[in-house]
């Protein structure tokens, strides 16, 4: 066989010079233009990929790239992000050291954050030099591995990085979603390898064999289809067979036997060994899996490596292809194999691998009733849950099939199935999972855990109701363990916390906290607390609130948006603001959910620009995690920015897909949020009957809907009522907020916003100040602007012009300033009225591409990036998330048309004040 760098280790070139042109092409893109790209060679096994991927990593790095490239293995595809850290982990200069990337898989119990934190390593050394990070066998990239290949390109689209991926052609496999993922955000390129033309096969021979080739070898390279490797396999068994006269074995198996027939016994037991690891595997595994001490299988390695079969890569032995691999494996009959992957599961823990190394040997050689794979294959599953739920989710799905129905462990196992499925968003398949066990008629204790496992599945899927009479009845069956009857009663509470009697369930829930203390039960506490944080804010009572949730993120620091948010609803923005930045510093988990905070504490600030965009980024994490929580509430608020900004047509777009959201999360709260929308978009289109007709649709929802949804935007229903000459609702509305107020009066925007409700409805000047007065201590901008504007209009009826005025250009510049415009020349037209004549020139309309289009924000961000910083240090200096910079950011190539941070900064600079 030929060695490294002779012409057969070349061979995948022959015939190739089209696809390597198009790939040194992009090459050179990336590198004279700073922006990313993306490459895919494609085609079957054999015919080339890896060797063309090769050149493509030498062609690189002559050109000045960084280059770090690795390979993912059959065997491995599910052990989390092991493909990618091949990548990061290579070249001469890896991206990660060793010590590195320990320590970002010590701390990932984020996908987000992971990715989040990969992306600032490539996109420090692609500030240095260009990039290249390529995959070999994509179509075996493990799932994160996926999920960050899907996400970090356009995550790094403004640096100049080129993934290069290798795969075999797989419709709608991973190499696929990939793409599709980076179509559109830089140039990609699908590289498809075919067979190769016989002149090339031709060449082949010439390189292996010389003067030997004659008509007969190349009758018998047909046979190869134009497959580069299957052709030199062949020539190879040529070079080395016997000189007789029998015929050269067409197919692969047969070939690669035919040169194991002169090998030791001892070289064949061990290749085959190895062959059942996976392509690399470890020394003293095929050691331990063949029962023989390391040292006594030198020879037998040496041999394999003179042989062509493996390499040695100091780590690892590596077969030199896998169809070299899996020769060897379909030579083993399939029942020794599944024995050995039994056994080689078993090697595997014992020497100290993670569970997840083995669980590939798990799902290729267990049986049913196999109890000690089942507790490795849950093993493998809480190690991978926090990053891939989804195969957390699968592999206790297989644990679960393993297990016979007349075994007590299946609802050991059925309980933990349900959990993770839940937590993997597969909540039907938890419920459906739960609800077979339970036919089962199991004991009293373990139908009590199981409906208690189902808890957080109903709950997910907003089923109060069902939630409450399932936790009920396990309650009244009684026979549970006193933890998880008080996660029981901790369920009951949240469930109770939908619906009207709030003293009733803030007695409930009182009573589970005493018991998940009593009990010691973590889970229960956190269930408890987060039900009394609802009940509080379902009842208007913010202080409250703030003090449940605040005990919860004490207790769990996955909920500190529940307190930041709680903060902002006492008008506590300073403490909101510190705990963002102590997050973002800290790279907190439930990232999405963190985002949802920012947008409301710049909302509340009146930075309509980073509200939206931070609600935009938000949904973007919940779509790439596919936990859709605030889609609705996040698309409610993004259409009343765009009406205040003057964007009709978006915020249509933002209503439309409000509505298409409800159907999947059709919950009180976010019924009662698109109701409300709807008639603010009625009084947009003068139709203020319809307005009032919605306002009181919400009001049927739920009472409690009044508090949480109407805490801030009540003038506003006020105002649609009395334009309707709806008195009645209006009174009703003044009232609630009155209401509000008493629950809250150390609160400016509670007290301010009901003193505007009152004012309104009683067209009383002396309250509609006091309003504007107790405002002017609260932090809310756009609150303040509302009130001043109703101010200035009754003052204006009132016939008091000179005050009138003052009111509305203080709500006019206010409004201007957070970019309402809409809002703002509503003012203005009242000021012309008063013979003002508006003020201020009305803003010119924002064009749609160049420097001009960037808000305020954009225009910050880019002119950070173009003096070099990172995303994550511009991120820190607005003391915004870096996801949110990279919204902003694509943002701003689209509108200046640019494709890298070197065109950027040429634009920056070439400004008149840069």
């Amino acid at each position: 066989m030929a060695g490294a760098g002779s012409p057969l280790s070349r061979s995948g070139l022959r015939g190739r010079e089209a696809e390597l042109a198009e790939l040194q092409a992009l090459i050179n893109s990336v590198a004279r233009t700073g922006s990313g790209g993306m490459a895919l060679i494609q085609g079957e096994p054999g015919i080339g990929k890896t060797t063309l991927l090769a050149e493509v990593l030498s062609q690189a790095r002559a050109a000045g790239f960084s280059v770090s490239a690795g390979k993912a293995d059959e065997l491995h595809h599910i052990v989390p992000l092991s493909s990618l850290a091949a990548c990061l982990l290579q070249g001469e200069q890896p991206l990660l050291s060793g010590d590195v990337f320990a320590d970002l898989a010590r701390n990932h119990d984020q996908r987000i954050w992971l990715v989040e934190r990969l992306a600032e390593v490539i996109e420090a050394r692609a500030g240095d030099v260009p990039v290249l990070i390529g995959l070999d066998d994509v179509q075996w990239a493990d799932p994160l591995s996926r999920f960050a290949l899907q996400q970090l390109p356009a995550r790094l689209r403004t640096s100049p990085v080129l993934w290069v991926l290798a795969g075999r052609r797989e419709p709608a496999g991973p190499a696929e979603e990939i793409v599709a993922a980076a179509a559109g955000i830089f140039t990609t390129a699908t590289v498809p390898l075919g067979p190769l033309t016989g002149e090339a096969i031709a060449q082949l021979a010439d390189d292996a064999l010389g003067a030997a080739v004659d008509e007969r070898v190349r009758e018998l390279l047909d046979g190869a289809g134009g497959n580069p490797f299957l052709a030199v396999e062949m020539l190879a068994g040529l070079r080395t067979a016997e000189a007789t006269d029998d015929s050269v074995p067409p197919g692969l198996v047969v070939g690669v036997r035919s040169r194991l027939r002169s090998m030791n016994p001892g070289t064949l037991r061990f290749l085959r060994m190895g062959a059942v690891l996976g392509r690399a595997f470890g020394l003293q595994d095929a050691a331990a899996l063949c029962g023989r001490a390391p040292a006594v299988l030198i020879p037998a390695l040496e041999e394999a490596v003179r042989a062509g079969l493996l390499d040695d890569d100091g780590e690892h032995l590596v077969f030199r292809h896998d169809l070299l691999r899996q020769a060897v494996y379909a030579d083993i009959l399939p029942s020794a194999r599944r024995a050995l992957h039994r056994e080689a599961a078993r090697v595997l823990v014992a020497s100290g691998h993670r569970p997840i190394d083995a669980v590939p040997h798990v799902l290729r050689g267990a049986l049913p009733g196999d109890e000690e794979a089942v507790a490795l294959l849950q093993r493998a599953a809480d190690d991978v849950l926090a990053v891939t739920p989804e195969l957390a989710a699968d592999l206790m799905t297989r644990a679960l099939a393993l297990v016979p129905s007349v075994r007590p462990l299946r609802f050991a196992v059925g309980e933990r199935a349900i959990l993770v499925l839940t937590r993997a968003g597969r909540s039907r398949d938890a419920l459906s999972t739960g609800d077979e066990l339970l036919a089962a008629r199991p004991p009293l204790e373990v139908f009590s855990r199981l409906q208690a496992a189902l808890g957080g599945t109903l709950w997910s899927m907003d089923l109060a109701g069902e939630l409450r009479r399932r936790t009920e009845a396990a309650l009244a069956l009684g026979g549970a363990l006193p933890e998880i009857a008080a996660r029981l009663a901790a369920l009951r509470t949240l469930a109770l916390s939908r619906e009207y009697d709030l003293a009733a369930a803030r007695e409930a829930g009182e009573t589970a906290l005493r018991d998940a203390a009593a009990t010691g039960d973590r889970e229960a506490r956190v269930l408890a607390l987060s039900a009394l944080g609802e009940i509080a804010q379902n009842a208007g009572e913010n202080a409250l609130a703030l003090e449940r949730f605040a005990a919860l993120s004490a207790v769990d620091s996955a909920f500190l948006p529940e307190e930041i948010v709680a903060h902002l609803h006492m008008d506590d923005f300073e403490t909101g603001r510190r705990l963002l930045l102590k997050a973002t510093e800290a790279g907190a988990p439930r990232q999405a959910m963190m985002l949802w905070a920012q947008g409301q504490h710049d909302l509340g600030l009146g930075r309509l620009d980073d509200a939206d965009a931070g609600f935009l980024t938000m949904e973007h994490l919940e779509d790439e995690v596919r936990v859709p929580v605030q889609q609705v509430n996040g698309r409610v608020i993004r259409s009343r920015i765009a009406l205040l900004r003057g964007d009709r047509e978006a915020a249509r777009e933002h209503l439309n897909a409000a509505r298409e959201r409800l159907g999947a999360k059709p919950n009180p709260g976010n019924t009662a949020a698109v109701l409300f929308l709807e008639a603010v978009h009625a009084e947009a289109d003068g139709d203020a009957g319809l307005s009032a007709a919605k306002v009181r649709q919400v009001q049927q929802v739920g009472d409690f809907m009044r508090w949480r949804l109407l805490r801030d935007w009540v003038d506003a229903a006020v105002r649609m009522a009395l334009s309707a000459g709806d008195h009645e609702l209006a009174e009703d509305l003044a009232a609630q907020a009155e209401a509000h107020a008493g629950r809250n009066p150390a609160v400016p925007t509670a007290t301010g916003i009901a003193a505007q409700a009152l004012g309104l409805v009683k067209n009383d000047l002396a309250m509609l100040e006091r309003s504007v007065e107790l405002l002017d201590a609260g932090p809310r901008a756009l609150v303040r602007a509302a009130a001043s504007a109703d101010l200035g209009r009754a003052l204006l009826s009132a016939g008091r012009k000179q005050r009138a005025v003052a009111a509305l250009t203080r709500a006019r510049d206010t409004y201007a300033e957070s970019g309402a415009h809409a809002a703002a020349a509503r003012v203005r037209q009242a000021l012309k009225g008063a013979g003002a004549g508006g003020g201020r020139a009305a803003p010119v309309q924002r064009p749609v591409q160049g420097w001009g289009a960037l808000t305020a924000s954009e225009k910050k961000i880019a002119r950070l990036i173009a003096q070099g910083h990172t995303n994550r240090s511009a991120a820190e200096l607005l003391v915004v998330s870096p996801h949110t910079v990279n919204t902003h950011l694509t943002s701003v190539f689209r509108k200046l048309e640019i494709n890298s941070r070197v065109q950027l900064a040429n634009v920056v600079m070439a400004l008149p004040d840069s």
